[in-house]
Parts: structure tokens; sequence; C-alpha cells
């Protein structure tokens, strides 16, 4: 195969897998039905002037399904940590002790399950957009060629086609796992 076809494939794979990991990235955020860490990866603090990322300023954990802990490494940091969850607006009210913060995870009702399932959905079309887009790029970069025959294009466009097939099959598994999880009582 020319080697100018090989990098467009390449390319094309490489972003097909960037918009797969940004998927599972922001499905992540979307809580199922049960604590998890990750449910504060959006939060910030701030941290004597600079807003920087909650897991930077204390450890978080889940000792149950229903419970995150946020342990700060600066006593300090109690109040601005309260104050970043609650203005990440993620409907949790968090309690401080004086040591830890304790965030009791109520439980999802069947309407804010399907909100988060619609909410997951999008993320999915997103992540198929991605794909398809890089599927269009490589495509016009494969007409763009001179020095390939008309039949290495064709098959360069069925591989890029098949790339893509395997990559929203792919998305949409993911989607079925996290679904699942989100109706899951």
């Amino acid at each position: 195969m020319n080697e100018d076809v090989q990098f467009i494939i390449d390319t094309t794979k490489e972003a097909m897998i960037n918009a797969l990991k940004h998927l599972e990235k922001q499905l992540m955020n979307i809580r199922a039905g049960k604590a998890s860490p990750a449910m504060l990866g959006s939060v910030m603090v701030d941290y004597y002037g600079t807003q920087t990322p909650l897991n930077q300023v204390a450890n978080v954990n889940t000792p149950d399904g229903r419970t995150i802990t946020v342990q700060p490494w600066e006593k300090s940091m109690l109040q601005e940590i309260e104050r970043g969850i609650a203005y990440a607006n993620l409907g949790f009210n968090p309690m401080n002790n004086g040591e830890t913060i304790i965030i009791n995870v109520p439980p999802l009702t069947e309407e804010r399950r399907r909100d988060l399932a619609k909410q997951a959905k999008a993320e999915v079309e997103d992540a198929k957009v991605g794909v398809r887009n890089a599927r269009k790029e490589a495509n016009n970069d494969l007409k763009k060629l001179d020095s390939i025959s008309e039949d290495l294009q064709k098959n360069a466009e069925q591989d890029v086609q098949d790339l893509t097939d395997s990559y929203t099959k792919k998305i949409d598994d993911i989607f079925a796992v996290k679904e699942k999880e989100i109706m899951t009582v």
C-alpha cells in the first residue's frame, strides 16, 4: 500500500480512537446509581488564587455506594472545597465535620435516570460525529492524492469505511453498557 494512503488511514484511526477516549471520559462524569470519585471530577477549587482540580488538593474516596468523602490535604481548604462543590452545581449537599467533607449521594429517581440516559446518548452522538468527521476528512485527503490509482483509492476508502463501522459499533457497545448502568436501580 502507498505510504501516503497508509498515513491517512493511520491518522484517521487515531482520530477515531481519540473520539472514543473522549466519550469514555465524558461518560465517567455521568453518574450511575453508585457514588464514585469521578462524580467530583469537574470540581475546581480556589487554591491560593488559582483554580485547581479538587483531586489535586484532597483525597476523594467512596467508603460505600452512597457516600463520597473528601479529605483535604490542608484543613484550611475545607470551606473552599465546599464552595467548589456547591459551585459545580452537581446537586450534592456537602457536610463538613471539621476534618472531612461528606457527601451523601441520593438515589436516582426514574425521571433523573432517563435524563442521564439522554445526556449519555447526546455524548454518544457527539462521538459518532467525531468518527464520521474523521472518515470525511480521510476520504477528502484520499481524493486529493494524485499518486494512486482509482482501484487503490476505492480500496483505501473501503478501509476507512470499515474503520468507521468498527468504531461506531464500539461506541454503541459502550453506550449500551452505560445505559444499563444508569437504568439499573
